[in-house]
């Protein structure tokens, strides 16, 4: 009886810390995901303050396809929105 009532505290707490666990690591990547969208905006802006100087040091750049891909800001609204489509499909209703 002891030892049946031990087992239900100790699966009790062991849930309790895996939630506890998992919220920890959804905080996480949300920080992660907010870290990555900062580089990628400041990446951008760099990639045309590099793209002036070129063009001030008269050096072509109109030919770099992969420059024009990217210069082209991340929009963070439709990274977030994308995952949270994909999380969508991924809960069952």
């Amino acid at each position: 009886m002891f030892a049946s009532v031990e087992a239900i505290f100790l699966s009790t707490f062991v849930l309790i810390n895996q939630n506890r666990m998992s919220a920890e690591d959804n905080s996480r990547a949300d920080l992660d995901l907010q870290v990555s969208l900062l580089n990628e905006h400041e990446t951008t802006k760099l990639i045309k303050l590099v793209e002036e100087i070129a063009k001030r040091l008269n050096i072509d750049t109109d030919a770099d396809h992969e420059l024009k891909e990217l210069k082209r800001d991340v929009a963070p609204e439709a990274v977030l929105d994308k995952i949270e489509e994909v999380d969508d499909r991924r809960t069952p209703k």
